[in-house]
């Protein structure tokens, strides 16, 4: 294995992290809240790789609810920081599987995800960092917290006015640690600018991302969501919103006992109508189902539904839209980390003083919350047809 070929750098944060992994007295959870870009899963990711190089035999398990996830973030900062220090070797990393072992200590770190809800009762390990933790179930959680024999630590923004990751944190066996943008000594004066802008824009987004202090549900719009790990049988319709430069987002809508059930299908940027024409029978295997697509694109709705597609356009009543989603109790399936990445920062605007304006929610990261509303708005408010036989 490569030695280290230079100083490693690391903060005050890192080294409580690495006393704190290595403590058999200390508490059990570590957990980590703060705003935006303070840091905290970089220097988590530093002080695993320490706590694996230096003690021997360890199994170390980074998880969150999908793999893209964990490759856009974690994944990818653990790999960084390897190289940067000079530790990173490639025979040792086993790429199929998302392992890399430290043969000196024969300490390994895994990485995956939850889109296999059974990977949750898979093997027992010594340390587990579940990050993002508020994208995870508490059943998940549950399952993996049982087979962690010693260590367990946990990051997220708190954008959530409550999530059972509040209650793990503040227990008697956890310890909080608090992190802001301030925090972070390597972030550029840029990146420091566009967040101190949300204490201008938008009261509550600086609350939790600027501040890193907890959300409140008066400024969030969807507040009664929960995640789920199933989906019943129900009547089954879908809403999309087109996009280019923005995601063009697709939904999977379920009804079932006066629930709503929603699964993320696509988000993604740079389909072309043509492109779409192609994808949406890959991802809606009934030819006959419903999509209900924004209206403000007849042309493109005319040339799916040509294409044989059974598109309609959605009512964009944007109020009345919101206020129905609001009264139907909404589970989200736990692999659909960009629309609960969306919900969770899905706002009324406010005024300086954080007080709720005019009911217009903040227009940003909205594509899929978009495509939902459209599926549920418009089915529910439009009469069911059914034939039979007199």
């Amino acid at each position: 294995m490569a030695r280290p070929t230079k100083q490693v750098d690391v903060n005050a944060s890192v080294i409580r992290n690495i006393k704190l992994l290595g403590d058999p007295n200390g508490p059990r959870y570590i957990c980590h809240e703060g705003g935006a870009r303070s840091g905290k899963t970089y220097g988590i990711m530093q002080s695993l790789i320490y706590h694996a190089m230096h003690h021997a035999r360890l199994k170390v398990s980074v998880v969150s609810h999908s793999l893209p996830h964990l490759k856009r973030g974690a994944m990818r900062d653990f790999f960084d920081i390897l190289e940067g220090w000079g530790w990173y070797d490639e025979e040792q990393h086993n790429k199929t599987d998302q392992i890399y072992t430290f043969p000196e200590s024969g300490s390994y770190v895994e990485f995956f995800g939850l889109e296999d809800h059974d990977r949750a009762k898979g093997p027992g390990r010594d340390v587990l960092f579940c990050n993002e933790a508020n994208l995870l179930s508490k059943a998940l959680f549950d399952q993996l917290d049982m087979r962690t024999r010693s260590k367990v630590i946990t990051d997220l923004n708190p954008s959530d006015f409550d999530v059972w990751c509040y209650h793990l944190a503040d227990g008697p066996d956890a310890l909080k640690i608090h992190s802001t943008y301030k925090d972070n000594r390597f972030l550029p004066d840029s990146q420091k600018r566009v967040i101190e802008g949300y204490a201008q824009a938008d009261p509550m987004m600086w609350k939790v991302f600027g501040l890193g202090e907890r959300g409140a549900s008066q400024e969030q719009i969807y507040t009664h969501w929960r995640i789920c790990t199933e989906v019943p049988a129900g009547d089954t319709f879908y809403g999309l919103d087109f996009g280019f430069r923005n995601p063009t987002a697709l939904v999977r809508v379920t009804m079932s006992d006066e629930s709503v059930y929603v699964h993320e299908l696509l988000y993604q940027s740079g389909i072309n109508t043509g492109e779409l024409m192609q994808m949406l029978p890959e991802l809606i295997h009934d030819r006959y189902a419903e999509i209900y697509c924004d209206a403000a694109e007849p042309k493109t709705i005319d040339e799916l539904y040509r294409s044989g597609l059974n598109v309609k356009p959605a009512d964009k009543d944007v109020w009345a839209g919101i206020m129905k989603v609001k009264s139907l109790p909404l589970f989200i399936t736990q692999q659909s980390g960009n629309l609960l990445h969306e919900l969770k920062k899905y706002k009324w605007k406010t005024d300086m003083n954080g007080k709720v304006i005019d009911k217009e929610p903040v227009k940003a990261d909205d594509h899929l919350l978009d495509a939902m509303r459209y599926a549920i708005f418009t089915r529910t408010k439009t009469p069911r047809v059914t034939w039979g036989v007199i």
